[in-house]
């Protein structure tokens, strides 16, 4: 058999391809500088090609180290999966695990879960990213996270989802606007209304589109948060929806700006958990889903069509 790369090499072309540069990648990995290039040479010779290329601005793969690279990743993280999944058959839900949460989730429910998930699973160690819904499904493909937390729907190849709880919007305006003097809304009331939206690229963007799509105007200005948001409310340019999520965690808190729900409810997201199909931690990631789930509040009223899709036009 020919001889193959330790696992200790791919580690530390994993490590150059992040860093760039010899010197930072062995720090990263915490051996010297000619510890690292050694190993990247004898692996080159292994493999019979060149890997990187190495110049005075730093290190940069060749195609072939790019192709490597990818294989590499995949090897590293198949190792780690053999290792959690050994221990997770013996207690699940401990040791580290990689979680990505989207930015309209982070800021208000992570620290209502974060408590009960310390309490429960004393020895998991919770590793947090927040990114956009499409970074974060492009890490967990990577295997650079091992769930997310993100909303849905959200059609995404070779991702598995696991439905947590609906989140409705709430209309928010100021309080001489004049559909804050009503005590609910119905959809059909934003006919013709400019609503402020955060920028493309954020999916709460998309769902209240789909959510109140009839007659819906969208304003000329667009937010890179929910916090950035209601603070253009505050700023008279124009008014907006916002997940319950969002206001029961203090977003509009102290603000002076008027919120109302509507009769029925439109609910505009599912939270969820997602993971990649086939990972070793599918089966944590339904657990510690599960205990997000008991702390999400549920609309008062859902309405679903025949087919079983949330109906996002009432």
């Amino acid at each position: 058999m020919s001889q193959l790369p330790t696992l200790r090499q791919l580690q530390f072309l994993l490590a150059l391809a992040e860093h760039g540069s010899f010197s930072r990648a062995a720090d990263a990995v915490f051996v010297t500088q000619p510890t690292l290039s050694a190993a990247i040479k004898e692996l080159e010779a292994i493999l019979g090609v060149v890997l990187v290329e190495r110049g005075a601005r730093g290190a940069t793969l060749t195609p072939a180290g790019e192709a490597a690279l990818s294989r590499a990743r995949r090897v590293m993280t198949e190792a780690e999966d053999l290792v959690i999944a050994a221990q997770a058959a013996g207690e699940p839900l401990c040791g580290p695990l990689r979680l990505g949460v989207i930015p309209t989730i982070a800021p208000f429910l992570l620290p209502r879960v974060l408590p009960t998930v310390r309490e429960q699973f004393p020895k998991l160690k919770l590793y947090l990213r927040e990114d956009l819904t499409q970074r974060l499904y492009d890490a967990l493909l990577e295997r650079r996270l091992d769930a997310a937390l993100v909303a849905l729907p959200f059609e995404a190849p070779m991702i598995e989802t696991h439905v947590l709880g609906a989140d409705e919007f709430l209309f928010c305006c100021e309080p001489s606007h004049s559909l804050a003097r009503r005590p609910t809304l119905k959809s059909s009331d934003l006919a013709g209304e400019p609503l402020l939206l955060l920028e493309d690229g954020h999916c709460l963007r998309d769902h209240a589109l789909a959510a109140c799509s009839a007659g819906l105007v969208r304003s000329d200005f667009a937010a890179t948060s929910l916090h950035t948001l209601v603070q253009m409310v505050k700023a008279g340019l124009g008014a907006t929806l916002l997940p319950r999520m969002a206001v029961e965690a203090g977003l509009v808190d102290r603000l002076d700006l008027t919120v109302r729900p509507f009769d029925p409810p439109v609910v505009g997201r599912e939270i969820g958990i997602a993971w990649r199909r086939g990972s070793a931690r599918a089966e944590e990631a339904r657990q510690l889903g599960e205990v997000i789930r008991g702390l999400l509040t549920p609309p008062q009223q859902v309405a679903r069509p025949a087919s079983g899709v949330l109906d996002n036009r009432l």
